[in-house]
């Protein structure tokens, strides 16, 4: 697979053609060795032509590495394939401590970000009624506690750091396969770092980190939930629901403290410039990607947030 102009490898039709015209019919197996756009690319591949995959991540970086799920750009509009997991999975720990240190910080970006989706997917639930799992939700949740547990180690790159990151991303997956979509990993903080990607891609920028993008969605969707929409949650929905929402919002940690997590493993805003003016259109229309309920979904629809010019991008 060849980079763009960039530098960058973006699983689109163009890596997607030069992976398939390399499969033979007498290939047995493909190998993704990489991270997660690679995964991603040979995921479609593996699912389409039938080919078994075998797993090889070289950072931890993504949740992906074991999930059904293979974000692919088309046209310029990422969209994600439910395919296959892989056959079997090889992750050497002396190997992914000597990942850069920014796609360590990537990976526990993608795991603080279920704090988030966690909380948009039993709002769906108690809102509109949309499939829930409590025994996902608790292997999710067990996966991004896991990794809060030892950020410290995390941030040094210590073998047991490493490898309680790496356990976790593998773990938060097999959640996604076991319940078959995405929706205990991936809620409006996903959707923004999406919107931004197909943003660049528009504009012919270099892509970010996605984990990295990840960790800022999840601090402005944060601190949107309970400043903003916390103090209106009543005009919203039902008595009852509103109850239920509001103790979820509660139960959400600071995003200060989120925040000093995030720096601890060595994340900061320098690897996410992302334009306010962007982060307020994505605030706007990233919900419109999926078809998903999240909260941010709820506001845009029942609430005009938006008016005479006034912008509100909670930068951190």
């Amino acid at each position: 697979m060849k980079p763009n102009k960039n530098g960058d490898v973006i699983a689109d039709e163009a890596s997607l053609v030069d992976v398939l015209l390399k499969v033979e019919p007498s290939t047995q197996l493909i190998v993704a060795v990489g991270s997660g756009t690679i995964h991603d690319i040979v995921r479609f591949v593996s699912g389409k032509t039938g080919k078994s995959f075998v797993s090889i991540p070289t950072a931890p970086s993504v949740d992906g590495f074991t999930s059904l799920g293979a974000p692919i750009v088309l046209r310029g509009e990422k969209k994600t394939y439910q395919l296959v997991a892989p056959i079997a999975l090889f992750a050497d720990t002396s190997v992914l401590k000597l990942a850069p240190s920014a796609l360590i910080a990537a990976g526990f970006g993608d795991m603080v970000g279920k704090y988030t989706s966690l909380l948009d997917w039993r709002i769906g639930s108690i809102v509109k009624g949309e499939p829930y799992s409590s025994l996902v939700a608790n292997l999710t949740e067990e996966a991004l506690f896991s990794c809060v547990d030892v950020v410290d180690e995390i941030g040094a790159k210590t073998e047991e750091g490493v490898q309680v990151l790496m356990e976790g991303l593998l773990l938060s997956g097999l959640a996604m396969a076991l319940f078959g979509y995405s929706h205990s990993a991936s809620g409006a903080e996903h959707h923004l770092s999406h919107y931004w990607e197909m943003k660049a891609l528009e504009t012919g920028e270099k892509q970010l980190l996605h984990g990295a993008k990840v960790g800022l969605s999840t601090l402005l969707i944060n601190r949107l939930y309970k400043e903003e929409i916390m103090p209106v949650i009543d005009e919203l929905m039902s008595e009852k629901q509103a109850q239920q929402v509001r103790s979820l919002i509660e139960a959400l940690p600071d995003a200060a403290w989120v925040q000093e997590l995030l720096e601890t493993v060595g994340w900061s805003e320098e690897l996410v410039p992302i334009a306010p003016e962007l982060v307020d259109q994505s605030l706007l229309h990233a919900h419109l990607l999926r078809e998903r309920y999240t909260l941010l979904r709820l506001y845009n629809d029942k609430k005009e947030w938006h008016k005479g010019g006034e912008t509100n991008a909670y930068r951190t």
